[in-house]
């Protein structure tokens, strides 16, 4: 676990606007073999694929931002959950921000999501489908108390837990990330089956919602992949480091400019946008 002071200069890259970017300019898919290219904060991709829009086991939320694209593997395990979800009689998922129609940076909200592997999915599963005017403008429930040290026993549900679970047991997620008040329920709530809670990470905000991550894909050659999760479920010192005070001295969030893009996704952007 990095000291809370590092964390705070992550936090703060990855939340900052740093105004439009080029990538926003491209709307539609590049064409040809799907290729998830650098990192997760810093790439793009190539024969991208939009969501489909209209299933009955989940929703799309902000479809008018255009953020629902994502590598096929991407594609294939939000059908995999929401078909699970629903035999289990969990509810609806809510998909939130998956990634552009190439990929890149957005203008706001994540540092990552820029290779077509991240997928942003609500903590909520309703049993009535929200009306469209409710997925344009969806209202995020809060589940963390506060303090920041605990979930809200009136807002927390079994099936959330549950649905955490069979996100993290997929073979093609490396990790989810939740506040480390959610990450400390799902440790008190695991019992002995507790395998799959290495993938599920302590970080800051996600207080409403899950970032799952998958691997890169075996076909993706510049996709660069992070290092396994440590072993272990991450329920103990690791977890508590996440709800200690930041130590005397720690410095100030510092603002970040962006990295220089992998040589392949700027040859991309000098080809189709600049």
């Amino acid at each position: 676990m990095k000291k809370v002071c590092c964390a705070l200069l992550a936090l703060a890259a990855s939340s900052v606007a740093w105004g439009a970017t080029p990538w926003q300019k491209i709307t539609h898919p590049i064409s040809g073999s799907a290729q998830s290219i650098g990192s997760f904060a810093n790439g793009c991709i190539i024969g991208a694929q939009p969501l489909a829009l209209n299933s009955p086991d989940y929703q799309v939320m902000r479809t008018d931002q255009r953020r629902y694209f994502g590598h096929p593997d991407l594609l294939a395990f939000i059908g995999r959950l929401s078909s699970q979800s629903r035999q289990q009689g969990l509810g609806t998922l809510l998909i939130g921000d998956m990634g552009m129609a190439a990929g890149g940076r957005f203008s706001s909200g994540h540092a990552s999501h820029q290779i077509g592997l991240d997928v942003d999915i609500f903590l909520q599963l309703p049993q009535v489908r929200w009306s469209q005017a409710q997925l344009l403008k969806p209202q995020a429930l809060d589940l963390v108390n506060a303090s920041g040290k605990n979930v809200s026993d009136r807002l927390w549900q079994p099936e959330i837990g549950q649905l955490i679970k069979l996100a993290a047991e997929d073979q093609d997620v490396t990790r989810i990330f939740v506040s480390p008040a959610i990450k400390q329920r799902l440790c008190e709530e695991a019992g002995s089956e507790r395998d799959w809670l290495h993938k599920v990470r302590p970080w800051f905000g996600h207080r409403a919602h899950m970032h799952v991550r998958l691997r890169c894909p075996a076909g993706s050659l510049e996709c660069q992949d992070q290092p396994a999760p440590p072993p272990g479920d991450g329920c103990g010192a690791e977890l508590q480091s996440w709800f200690e005070p930041p130590k005397p001295g720690s410095t100030s969030p510092v603002k970040k400019s962006p990295p220089p893009l992998p040589p392949s996704c700027q040859a991309l952007l000098d080809e189709h946008v600049l």
